[in-house]
């Protein structure tokens, strides 16, 4: 018994060869089924070789349902060949997922999700790289820190070409222990591995929370750059504003990333009059983002480091490049191209690499990352942010930077 979407495309090819009358007339095949019909020589060539390829795929899959020692889904089998169409573009960034990991993956932009609250992305080594843990959750808690790299969960090795397996398995019940094996460089920047045990929880994720240094400064902390990322900016500079802040820090340290039309909402807060980024396909498309004239009218300063990547590295290059603030802080990851995300009617979905983006001045850093203006370099056991300023000198640098802005 054959499945239905391979007697659709059986009948689709049947109805062309098969047909009531054929008449070849130069290039054009004329064919009557129900009513007159033209197509090209070249359209049905493409018909026959979709066939020869279905018929060998249709083949194997027989042959697997026969003599595979398991009993397999045709489902498993289906998303399987969809899988593999994506894989097969090498492109650690496109995926096809299934309903239940387009679900999970979406609940993790919308900042809720269950696991252990870690960012990881491929590596060029091939080997699953932390860009940063979450602030607060259990990974930063266990000590996992940006730019380790997992080697083994629960003692099975993964790279970076198993992620999503390997996101699996991280992911689970509260309350549950999963162990992560990281490998990582030392202060003598000799190699060490370790296992540490880390226990789920629901992960929530704030994405911005805001402060006000001696008075004067504004802080706020943009950890993602995910849904609503823009309006929960300006609710927070609004009240900021609202205090007579003289300068402002934006803390970018440690976040991912996310959606472009978040970064480009708040880049347009900040640079006044410009080009923000373009982004090129690979056929030559171009696309800008600009910002139009309004912008603060008060110093600022953006602190970056090794976890800040893609949108980040928009708003970071955007702000370099413009001259609009000051980068302070290490370079960042070096992800410079952009994802579509596109759900499927069944509830399945996928995302797919569709351009490269560029600064303002053209520049590609991609693989490459941003390099701040000061480059102030700290210790990555020191806990960030305005709670622990005494040890951030990141965060003591900003303040220092804008004061002396301010002072003028």
């Amino acid at each position: 018994m054959i499945s239905k979407r391979k007697a659709v495309i059986i009948a689709i090819f049947l109805v062309v060869i098969t047909s009531i009358s054929t008449i070849f007339v130069s290039n054009i095949i004329e064919y009557k089924y129900f009513e007159s019909v033209k197509i090209s020589k070249a359209e049905f060539d493409e018909m026959k070789q979709i066939y020869k390829n279905h018929s060998k795929l249709f083949a194997l899959e027989d042959y697997i349902k026969e003599n595979f020692l398991e009993k397999i889904e045709e489902t498993d089998l289906y998303d399987g060949q969809l899988k593999g169409m994506f894989e097969a573009l090498g492109d650690p960034y496109s995926e096809y997922m299934t309903e239940k990991e387009f679900k999970s993956y979406m609940d993790l932009t919308r900042g809720s999700y269950e696991g252990i609250g870690i960012y990881i992305a491929p590596g060029e080594d091939n080997l699953i790289t932390v860009i940063s843990p979450i602030e607060d959750t259990p990974a930063e808690k266990a000590g996992i820190k940006p730019g380790d790299k997992i080697v083994k969960i629960n003692g099975k090795e993964y790279l970076a070409e198993n992620l999503d397996d390997a996101v699996k398995v991280m992911k689970g019940k509260p309350g549950t222990s999963v162990t992560i094996t990281i490998m990582r460089k030392d202060e003598k920047d000799e190699t060490i591995i370790k296992d540490i045990e880390i226990k789920r929880q629901v992960i929530r994720v704030d994405k911005v929370k805001s402060n006000l240094i001696n008075k004067e400064i504004g802080y706020i902390r943009l950890r993602h750059f995910d849904e609503y990322a823009y309006d929960e900016f300006m609710s927070h500079l609004n009240g900021l504003k609202k205090k007579n802040i003289k300068g402002l820090i934006i803390d970018l340290r440690s976040n991912p990333g996310g959606y472009l039309d978040e970064c480009v909402d708040i880049a347009d807060e900040l640079l006044g009059e410009s080009l923000i980024v373009y982004t090129e396909t690979r056929k030559g498309k171009r696309k800008e983002e600009r910002s139009d004239k309004s912008k603060i009218n008060i110093p600022y300063v953006l602190l970056v480091n090794e976890g800040s990547a893609s949108a980040s590295e928009i708003l970071a290059g955007a702000v370099q490049d413009t001259k609009s603030g000051t980068l302070i802080g290490t370079k960042t990851y070096g992800k410079g191209i952009v994802q579509l995300i596109n759900p499927l009617e069944d509830g399945s979905g996928f995302k797919i690499t569709i351009s490269k983006y560029y600064t303002p001045n053209g520049r590609s850093i991609h693989g490459i990352g941003v390099t701040p203006d000061i480059i102030v370099e700290m210790k990555k056991d020191i806990k960030i942010g305005v709670d622990n300023i005494d040890k951030d000198i990141q965060l003591k640098k900003a303040i220092s930077v804008l004061k002396e802005k301010i002072g003028k």
